[in-house]
């Protein structure tokens, strides 16, 4: 049986937090530990270690993590 790898770079990461914003899932101003939620607990340590090497703290706000948006309908 294979296991799936999943590698969480910051990108993969905040691809991850539009697409649950985007849904309505979770909000901007909700704290990046939220996510944890939606990602495998196996998982979650990646990410952690991911977000903690490019200085984003669990308590920081979706928003943050996601960045400036570029909206394709202005």
């Amino acid at each position: 049986m294979a296991t799936s790898t999943v590698q969480y770079s910051i990108e993969v990461i905040r691809e991850e937090a539009r697409n649950l914003v985007s849904k309505g899932i979770v909000g901007r101003q909700q704290p990046i530990y939220t996510l944890c939620q939606y990602i495998p607990a196996r998982e979650w340590s990646m990410v952690e270690c991911e977000l903690e090497s490019n200085n984003y703290l669990l308590r920081d706000r979706i928003g943050d993590l996601m960045g400036r948006e570029d909206w394709e309908n202005d």
